[in-house]
């Protein structure tokens, strides 16, 4: 029996592990989807009113997309302690901070409070939040991976994924019910903070949940017979520089579509298309729902055909769906605006699944956390921060056709970064330096 099977016959139930994850990254990402989804239809309005629509929205995606920048610096920080001191402790941290970025947003005045200081204070909060995000994802999918079994570790390392998925579902239904029970204008007013709000008693689960699961067996193993490392961040670039660029490119395509779908066409549907609110975020949590059963699927298929195959599989597709996405939608017919979304999150439920896994798989537990962490966050950056912001660029003068266009070569990229990774999902995860030097010897 390997090593990592001796460590999972002594983990701590899985079921209670894939709920820490699950949960906790459920929360942390609705703490952060909220703010995408706000950023469309609110904060032109309440934080930018004075530069007028398309450049109150361009503004307004730019605070989102601060966060994204502030991702790998949190990933470096949450990842330090967590490669240190352990997952867990790393966890409760993160989810105590982005809680209560979040909270302070719902309590933020408007522009026409306190003028400039609104904005300011808002990227602040948003970066904040960033940094939480940062370590949180990489934190919550090495917690599982290093509990689950190494022949069903894709399922496993499926639920702080999935748990993020679930926040696309919980987010514009929250959004919905809000509007539904108040005018535009109430909504405008202070309707809109409600989400923000709220969060603090999912914050308190979170925490409760968290704090009543044990630290992994990797990484007690490992701590036990070597120590931690004293600056993970530099063991992690000085050993695997090329599979943290490569993993970079591999999670491209899962963050263009997870993001295109969950808030750029969000936006695109109310201000571009002039369709209905109601109706858009109708479609936008339905879509939620086809994230998490395309995640569940993938990540599944990946313990049979592996990372790779699945995630490359749902490269291909992106390319060829972005480029009869905006084309699809641009008929402004409701019916084709929620095909369109569906189709879209599912694509990026496909490529999004197994990455967990992928990630954990392919660096050494001295630094996995910071690693994944880094790379993740870097991915976060170029296809999650960028294609808003170039969408609410190009879109108003050359059309959606042409931003597809660049969505189409974001995957293609991570196709061919997929092409130059290997297999991961037989790697043992006490001795990944061991298999890379395998590999290296055996090409």
């Amino acid at each position: 029996m390997r090593a990592n099977d001796t460590i999972a016959t002594e983990q701590a139930p899985m079921r209670r592990v894939a709920m820490a994850s699950f949960i906790g990254t459920m929360i942390e990402f609705y703490d952060f989807l909220i703010y995408a989804t706000a950023a469309a239809l609110v904060f032109p309005h309440v934080f930018f009113p004075a530069l007028g629509p398309a450049a109150g929205t361009l503004a307004s995606f730019a605070t989102f997309g601060v966060a994204f920048v502030a991702r790998p610096f949190g990933a470096i920080f949450f990842g330090h302690f967590g490669d240190r001191l352990g997952r867990k402790k790393s966890l409760i941290a993160t989810l105590l901070t982005m809680g209560i970025a979040t909270i302070l947003i719902g309590l933020l005045p408007t522009a026409d409070q306190i003028g400039i200081a609104a904005p300011l204070i808002l990227v602040g909060l948003r970066i904040l939040q960033g940094l939480a995000a940062g370590g949180e994802w990489a934190g919550a999918v090495m917690f599982s991976s290093e509990h689950a079994p190494k022949a069903n570790r894709g399922f496993w390392a499926m639920f702080p994924v999935i748990g993020g998925a679930a926040a696309n579902v919980i987010v514009p239904a929250t959004f919905l019910l809000a509007g539904a029970f108040l005018t535009d204008e109430q909504f405008l007013a202070y309707g809109w903070r409600i989400p923000f709000i709220a969060s603090i008693l999912l914050v308190g689960l979170g925490l409760w949940i968290r704090t009543r699961v044990d630290e992994t067996p990797v990484f007690k193993n490992e701590k036990a017979q070597h120590g931690t490392a004293r600056l993970p961040f530099i063991e992690a670039f000085k050993n695997q520089p090329r599979e943290i660029l490569l993993a970079v490119g591999a999670a491209l395509t899962g963050f263009v579509m997870v993001y295109l779908g969950a808030a750029y066409l969000i936006n695109y549907g109310t201000s571009v298309l002039g369709l209905p609110r109601p109706q858009v975020l109708a479609w936008s949590m339905v879509s939620g729902v086809t994230l998490m059963a395309a995640i569940f699927i993938s990540s599944k298929l990946s313990d049979r055909v592996g990372r790779r195959r699945m995630m490359m599989i749902a490269a291909i597709t992106a390319v060829v769906w972005v480029l009869i996405l905006f084309p699809l939608v641009d008929n402004k017919s409701t019916l084709t605006f929620g095909i369109g979304v569906i189709v879209t999150t599912f694509v990026a439920g496909l490529a999004y699944g197994p990455l967990g896994a992928l990630l954990a798989e392919l660096f050494e537990t001295r630094y996995r956390a910071t690693a994944a962490g880094v790379a993740y966050s870097f991915a976060g950056i170029l296809g999650g921060a960028i294609p808003p912001l170039v969408g609410a660029a190009i879109v108003p003068q050359y059309g959606g056709f042409v931003f597809g266009m660049f969505v189409a070569f974001l995957c293609l990229v991570s196709l061919l970064c997929l092409f130059l990774l290997r297999e991961t999902k037989n790697n043992d995860l006490t001795r990944v330096a061991s298999q890379f030097e395998e590999a290296s010897k055996a090409a």
